[in-house]
């Protein structure tokens, strides 16, 4: 590099912006409407003060809008704009060596040491003059004049107040001269997703369980029957396991028996037969017509319809004959099952991501989700995308998203930490998390600060199930109603993004196929059930209730305000969430312990939460109606499981009078 390589005049360093996901390798993730807050480190040689502006757009607008930067401390810098656009966004940073604004402050030094600054005055009238050549016709005569009488010594007395007037600061503020400017090295992305990729409760259903009649198999039509219970419950996301064709040949029974019988179902995750594959319906199922329909009736009942796309075909698919070269072949010829050794899938070909014929099989993978776009689904729950390649997902995902940005992709991967995030960093709107299995104060309190409190939350969106159809944890087979409670209060309070896979989980179902394991005995992956949705100690209208507190409560729509708070008791979980502008506050209390009651001291930010020592508050528990008077930080709490596994405060402040109330709104 030689000098003539260097506009040696650009003295501005730009530093340390955020938000950026590697670097900017991958684009960081926020939800129509969003402030987007930018910080940077903004800072040069010797005294001389800075200015700096965020530029940011649309990635396809041809020219860039700009915020002012404003400086916090330890040149530290921060900015702000607001994404009103699905799709994606870019944002970078410009910071100058601010001329005027060094002179000001200088001259305010100068005027208040009482110094001789004639000279001093003629340099503030050339800044002026410069800025008047940047200036529209009305500001530029304005500058000018004021340039000429800090040039005119018989109007000295003027000097001092035009120096130091706030007005002409703020129209030398327009015109900064930028020819010298930095500009930060790399335009850093942003994807705009809907705010359901932020706020979300899923409920998940088999539609082949949804008959009335014990035994048959269900329809679109029946299961449109089961959407008022599903919206009375509060869910506005329906996910479908897949819903195709499911193959005869190695067909599992019952109980994952490796042997069919007469009548035996299949998996749904077995997909294909001569029925069709991944862009067909199972002929039980009901018509292309019919699914259409039951997606419009969803969505007038304010749910959409998640489906699940599961990249893996039965035997029978039809993909096996006219694309064998999608798949692996064994040196006996026969094609490669799905195998994690010892045990065997028979019933499932993986796609094999190494083929020469890569590129044909990538175009028609990815032309599955916008088949199903043109039915209407625009959310989709992808099944294992951690065993597909990360190359294929990062190519897939941008192409349906260039066309269809209000799509939402849900990643199935119960698997290693890194490959998780990467997969979120690869463009999945929202992600399964270890929640399942995280069960003591400091097991949960660890991992949810790590998903809202660290880099992870720029590109990983968390969503919470406490339990799936391949999913009974130890606790929930051990547990009873308490047990259920509690674990959906941690799924849907912690998170902003949770999901049940129901009836089994209102109904508190919660035998394993035999000890140790966590998967049902009977379980829907293998067979039909009959649900009673009437049951009467079913949780759905508990759901029901804590749905509607999340809905009603700003504070509980975000991760990212996320705090924990001690309490002097190890089974005893208590936290906080508040909504953007503040004016929202929940507190939480939950038992960790379901079957004993536990008490102890609730420590609190006071000062942080708006609350003074010497003043008496409210708090509403929202599960039960009860108020209770706290006083400063430290104050008791009691939760017993067999009645409410916790409490679930809306925070009220004493106003004006000891008598009146006002909430945080």
């Amino acid at each position: 590099m030689t000098v003539r390589d260097v506009e040696g005049r650009r003295r501005a360093v730009i530093e340390g912006v955020e938000p950026q996901v590697d670097g900017g390798r991958y684009p960081a993730k926020r939800c129509l409407g969003d402030a987007v807050v930018v910080e940077a480190d903004i800072f040069t040689d010797g005294h001389d003060l800075l200015a700096g502006v965020l530029l940011y757009k649309r990635a396809d607008a041809d020219s860039w809008m700009e915020e002012p930067m404003a400086a916090l401390v330890n040149d530290r810098w921060r900015g702000q704009f607001v994404v009103d656009e699905l799709g994606p966004w870019v944002f970078t940073v410009e910071a100058w060596v601010d001329a005027f604004k060094t002179w000001r402050r200088d001259m305010e030094k100068r005027i208040a040491a009482g110094q001789d600054a004639s000279v001093d005055y003629l340099i503030g009238a050339d800044l002026i003059d410069s800025a008047a050549g940047r200036a529209s016709a009305r500001d530029a005569q304005q500058l000018l004049d004021t340039a000429a009488v800090l040039r005119d010594t018989s109007r000295a007395s003027e000097f001092q107040t035009i120096a130091l007037d706030p007005r002409v600061t703020a129209l030398m503020a327009r015109y900064p001269d930028r020819s010298v400017c930095t500009r930060y090295e790399r335009e850093l992305r942003i994807t705009v997703d809907p705010v359901r990729a932020r706020f979300s409760a899923w409920y998940e259903f088999f539609p082949r369980s949804t008959s009335p009649v014990p035994g048959r198999h269900g329809t679109f039509r029946d299961a449109e029957t089961w959407l008022p219970y599903v919206a009375q419950m509060g869910f506005d996301v329906l996910y479908l396991p897949p819903i195709h064709p499911i193959g005869l040949t190695f067909r599992k029974g019952k109980n994952n028996s490796v042997k069919a019988e007469a009548g035996d179902v299949g998996s749904p995750w077995a997909i294909g037969a001569s029925a069709g594959g991944h862009k067909s319906i199972h002929p039980d199922l009901g018509t292309p017509e019919e699914f259409r329909s039951f997606v419009g009736k969803a969505r007038e009942h304010g749910i959409q319809i998640a489906l699940d796309i599961a990249f893996q075909a039965a035997p029978d698919h039809p993909y096996v004959k006219e694309h064998p070269q999608w798949f692996r072949s064994r040196p006996d010829g026969t094609i490669q099952y799905a195998e994690n050794p010892p045990k065997k899938y028979q019933d499932i070909y993986p796609f094999d991501f190494e083929t020469e014929d890569w590129e044909a099989m990538w175009r028609e993978l990815t032309s599955v989700f916008l088949h199903w776009i043109e039915q209407g689904v625009e959310i989709f729950r992808v099944d294992n995308p951690h065993t597909k390649a990360f190359p294929f997902w990062e190519w897939a995902i941008a192409a349906v998203k260039r066309r269809h940005p209000q799509v939402l992709f849900l990643s199935e991967a119960f698997t290693r930490p890194k490959v998780m995030y990467r997969l979120g960093k690869l463009g999945f709107s929202q992600s399964y998390t270890y929640f399942p299995w995280r069960h003591t104060k400091q097991e949960i309190t660890d991992y949810f600060t790590e998903l809202t409190q660290t880099g992870v939350r720029e590109f990983f969106r968390p969503n919470h199930w406490p339990n799936t159809p391949d999913i009974l944890t130890e606790f929930l087979q051990t547990s009873e109603r308490p047990g259920f409670m509690l674990r959906f209060l941690l799924a849907s309070l912690l998170g902003a993004n949770y999901g049940i896979y129901g009836p089994t989980f209102e109904q508190m179902v919660n035998a394993p196929l035999r000890h140790g394991s966590e998967e049902y005995l009977d379980s829907e992956k293998y067979q039909i059930h009959h649900w009673d949705l009437q049951k009467p100690d079913s949780l759905a209208e508990f759901i029901a209730l804590v749905n509607r507190i999340r809905r009603e409560n700003a504070a509980l729509q975000n991760d990212h305000s996320l705090r924990f708070h001690n309490v002097s008791n190890d089974q005893l979980l208590c936290f906080s969430k508040q909504s953007p502008d503040g004016s929202n506050l929940v507190l939480v209390v939950i038992n960790l312990d379901p079957h004993h009651t536990h008490t102890g001291f609730v420590e609190l930010p006071a000062a942080e939460f708006g609350i003074e020592d010497t003043r008496a508050y409210q708090m509403h528990d929202l599960l039960t109606g009860a108020r209770y008077i706290w006083h400063g930080s430290r104050n008791f709490v009691e939760v017993n499981p067999l009645s409410v596994p916790a409490q679930v405060f809306r925070v009220l402040r004493r106003m004006r009078t000891e008598q009146q109330f006002e909430y945080f709104l």
